[in-house]
């Protein structure tokens, strides 16, 4: 019995050690599912494409439960379709980091639960619709919520699963017309590794 309490607490501080040597950054890389809500205002029953994207995110970590977690990827090509055209009638691009702050759960078994907000900035460039007759804004600000969860493979690689729901909008243009607001507001739910040092 001597033997075994002698074990759980040699265990129990060399935990305490891991942990205490895992450095404040994590890295991690995600292959990510963009799947767009396309509420459509304009009447041209406008949607834009569904499509994978690669992420990389860096976190920094101000203690075991509080990070600020920076989301990139690299400018995304998409197309808009027109129900009331029959047709798609063009592309654009979008480079749309996110700044969130998380709250990482201790569930005392390594696997690390985490909820998050933040803000989104899309930069909207390369739009070429209607041959050059519409156009719609050049960025877009807006909310991100995040929720997630890492497994732990070794003491500093895990394995993630994250969602994440942004709020991203354009108002729509056929020449100088406004013809209202497309929400794309997209549900990204991604998968990767993430590496802490």
């Amino acid at each position: 019995m001597k033997k075994l309490v002698v074990t759980v607490a040699v265990c129990t501080f060399l935990s305490g050690v891991a942990l205490a040597e895992q450095g404040p950054w994590m890295v991690r890389a995600r292959a990510v599912g963009l799947d767009m809500a396309n509420k459509d205002g304009t009447g041209l029953g406008l949607s834009v494409n569904n499509k994978t994207i690669p992420e990389i995110d860096v976190s920094y970590f101000f203690n075991k439960n509080v990070a600020v977690e920076l989301i990139l990827t690299v400018p995304q090509k998409q197309t808009v379709n027109s129900v009331a055209l029959t047709r798609d009638i063009g592309t654009f691009k979008h480079l749309p980091p996110v700044l969130t702050l998380q709250y990482h759960f201790d569930t005392g078994s390594g696997i690390k639960p985490y909820v998050g907000a933040g803000l989104n900035y899309t930069q909207i460039t390369k739009v070429n619709l209607l041959d050059g007759g519409a156009n719609i804004n050049s960025h877009s600000w807006g909310t991100a919520l995040q929720a997630g969860v890492d497994f732990p493979i070794d003491k500093n690689l895990s394995f993630n699963i994250d969602f994440k729901k942004i709020n991203l909008k354009t108002d729509v243009f056929v020449g100088t017309d406004n013809k209202g607001v497309l929400k794309l507001d997209p549900t990204l739910i991604g998968m990767g590794l993430g590496y802490r040092f």
